[in-house]
């Protein structure tokens, strides 16, 4: 679209998470009015921390916004993953982007609040719950439970797994229970028995129990997660010290003890849910994006970063086609058939046997018979 034309679109934002917080910079770059709208009072993100990929890192440097977010995390040159006890499986550099050739590994809190640090004041209106949604052909309809109706060019379904967009206008179906839970807490690094020894994420899988130690050299602290194999799919489930202790029996002693030093308080429980892949994400003026079009399990690490994909590529879709109906749907034949693939690969259940079907060619020669023995 021209830039005329991309100047006179009213974009509405539904959701300030990271996909529409994102969104928003990256569409308010190319001159379009954008509002955001979301549901929460306040921002606030908790439990754990997160890597972000080199490919996210150059959409960050591409909106002017990459020292921002450097500030505020640690950069890391490869990851490891070993089996429960420490035996090396796979250890490998991260996937280049042009320059870009670290994860940054982030708080959540810290990384939504620089994302929403970097949009214009006035843009992120709070307290905003969709109700309805009203596809109107040319323009969509928002409607807020606090009464506050909207029209836009362009709605952006920003608003997660639980997303009240993709309900509406594209599938009923809800989230599905993965049949895990993930422990995921922030502790300090002196807590963690040695075990940060620098900047370099690792996954230690035992039987049916993965956990990830992701430094963040920058806060001195270390984000420790545990996924673990549980039928309740309760969406905030209640667990004892005693049950997530079972779920690291015969891990490296310092992860066990990690583990048992651990305040429940302040550890976030919650049942792991993904979506099935919806078929279509948009009509002619609304699209979905980030969780509520694509939801996926955390084993890969990628549910941030292609939400931060899916807002460049957006962007990227208005910028080159000739109207918001065709730059939708350049969008999502752009995006789908990745975040597919990732859906498909986050959901396998893998174990050490399996490693070299999730991370294909990635594996080292050499650890191979080492893997195929355990």
């Amino acid at each position: 679209m021209k830039a005329s034309e991309i100047k006179n679109l009213k974009i509405a934002i539904v959701g300030a998470g990271y996909g529409g917080a994102a969104a928003a910079k990256a569409l308010s770059l190319l001159g379009a009015d954008v509002t955001v709208y979301e549901q929460a009072t306040r921002m606030r993100e908790v439990g754990a921390g997160i890597g972000l990929r080199p490919a996210t890192m150059a959409r960050f440097r591409q909106w002017g916004i990459f020292d921002a977010i450097a500030r505020v995390s640690s950069p890391s040159d490869y990851f490891e993953i070993l089996t429960a006890t420490g035996e090396p499986i796979l250890k490998d550099t991260w996937p280049e982007s042009g320059d870009d050739k670290q994860t940054y590994l982030i708080h959540r809190g810290d990384f939504i609040e620089a994302l929403l640090g970097v949009l214009p004041e006035g843009m992120v209106h709070l307290g905003h719950k969709l109700e309805t949604i009203e596809d109107g052909g040319p323009r969509t309809v928002l409607t807020f439970t606090n009464g506050t109706t909207v029209e836009a060019d362009l709605v952006v379904g920003a608003d997660g797994i639980r997303s009240v967009v993709r309900e509406q206008l594209f599938s009923a179906t809800g989230p599905v229970f993965s049949g895990e839970h993930a422990y995921r807490v922030v502790i300090p690094a002196d807590d963690a028995h040695g075990m940060v020894v620098d900047s370099n994420l690792r996954m230690y899988i035992g039987k049916g129990t993965k956990v990830y130690l992701l430094p963040l050299r920058h806060r001195n602290q270390m984000s420790f997660d545990i996924t673990a194999l549980n039928p309740d799919g309760t969406w905030a489930p209640t667990v004892t010290k005693e049950e997530l202790l079972k779920t690291v029996e015969g891990f490296d002693e310092r992860i066990v003890e990690i583990a048992r030093g651990l305040d429940m308080d302040a550890v976030n429980i919650r049942a792991v849910y993904d979506i099935d892949p919806v078929d279509t994400w948009h009509t002619d003026s609304a699209v979905l994006m980030g969780d509520a079009a694509h939801s996926m399990l955390h084993h890969q690490g990628q549910g941030a970063n292609s939400a931060i994909e899916d807002a460049g590529a957006l962007a990227d879709a208005l910028a080159q086609a000739g109207s918001v109906k065709e730059a939708l749907a350049l969008f999502q034949a752009t995006r789908k058939p990745v975040t597919d693939e990732l859906q498909r690969i986050s959901r396998q259940g893998w174990s050490e046997e399996e490693v070299n079907d999730v991370f294909p060619g990635q594996k080292p020669a050499a650890q191979k018979p080492a893997a195929a023995k355990a």
